[in-house]
């Protein structure tokens, strides 16, 4: 059985869905009509877009033309992420970036390489596959935790305050912070992960079954995936948080509190 192709119509019925949260919000007075509207047309514009392009780099593809498509897509992260920071301070947009692309790169390389082995080291229809849902964790659960970050130690500025005039370093006064917030990043990667094959079938999984792949080897290739992207956003939590969390920090170590910031 190959894939059961999607008409127009039935993307048509599919928007419907989304008619109905944003009736559902407007009932309730959430205010979320604008964004759900605006979210779907975008997934629509985007994920149309991304056929098409894919479509082509598949029957064209180099190995510099797939290089520069993971690089996009790790400066849209980068864009992305940086965005859903609240309150965050000037200068983190280098180490996002970086840490984003060292992380999922290296993961990257170590599936393609060592696990699946495709015939072309740069074969498109795994290596961006495989980055996008890699990266697109990485990306959503790094968010989380350097939001949290700010968040935490804005909460905690007093106290921070207090164990610096005491002798204590930043590291020291900001790790309660830093590791509650990469905690709380690696909640829903970590849920996801637990609930694998007993609440959700993962969407690379279905994906495989949809198109008549084997369940028992879409599931082995699920398996990979989920690992990959469990260690990819914890090593790229800890990294990014360790490394931005100092911004709030003055170069003689003490804590800059709102009036003290540039923001």
């Amino acid at each position: 059985m190959g894939v059961i192709e999607i008409g127009n119509l039935q993307l048509i019925l599919a928007a419907g869905f989304m008619v109905i949260a944003g009736v559902v919000s407007w009932r309730e007075g959430m205010g979320l009509e604008r964004d759900i509207a605006i979210s779907t047309l975008r997934a629509f514009l985007q994920l149309i877009a991304l056929g098409l392009v894919l479509k082509w780099v598949f029957d064209n593809q180099t190995w510099w033309m797939v290089l520069l498509i993971l690089l996009v897509m790790v400066a849209n992260a980068t864009q992305i992420g940086r965005g859903r920071v609240k309150n965050r301070p000037d200068g983190i947009t280098p180490q996002i970036f970086i840490t984003l692309l060292v992380t999922s790169l290296t993961m990257l390389l170590v599936v393609v390489e060592l696990i699946v082995r495709p015939e072309l080291w740069y074969d498109a229809r795994v290596v961006v596959g495989i980055m996008g849902m890699i990266l697109g964790n990485a990306m959503s659960s790094s968010a989380v935790a350097l939001d949290r970050t700010f968040a935490s130690l804005d909460d905690r500025a007093d106290e921070m305050l207090a164990m610096v005039a005491m002798g204590a370093t930043p590291r020291e006064a900001a790790r309660p912070s830093i590791v509650a917030s990469v905690r709380s990043g690696m909640i829903p990667t970590l849920a996801t992960l637990s609930a694998a094959g007993l609440v959700n079938i993962p969407g690379m999984m279905t994906g495989q079954v949809l198109a008549g792949a084997n369940p028992l080897s879409a599931a082995k290739y699920q398996i990979v995936i989920l690992m990959a992207i469990t260690a990819t956003t914890t090593l790229c939590n800890i990294w990014v948080v360790s490394w931005c969390y100092r911004k709030r920090f003055s170069e003689d170590g003490f804590y800059l509190e709102r009036g003290l910031r540039k923001e």
